[in-house]
């Protein structure tokens, strides 16, 4: 599935799925999941994650100022107070919904 529109509704992403159905996602729970290496750590062949200091996030991190779309499989978020590394696939936005 693929988005066809994704709108910021207050505190939360929507996001309408070429299928009709509609997904609200926190912002505050978007920005804690993000997949990047900063925040998620890298694995090595050997299963070794390795994961730099935990960031410091404030009200700043959980404010959208855009998202860009990448190739035909993903989002990229840009936050306000300037990470924009994550590249959230939308299987992986189907898996954060739970569906």
């Amino acid at each position: 599935m693929r988005p066809v529109d994704l709108q910021q509704i207050g505190v939360e992403l929507a996001v309408k799925w070429d299928n009709g159905a509609e997904t609200f996602f926190p912002l505050e729970e978007l920005r804690r999941r993000c997949p990047c290496a900063a925040c998620n750590g890298e694995t090595d062949v050997m299963g070794n994650v390795y994961k730099g200091p935990e960031q410091t996030l404030s009200p700043r991190s959980f404010q959208l100022t855009r998202i860009n779309t990448v190739g035909g499989y993903a989002i990229q978020p840009f936050w306000a107070d300037g990470h924009n590394t994550g590249i959230y696939s939308y299987e992986y936005l189907k898996r954060l919904s739970g569906e």
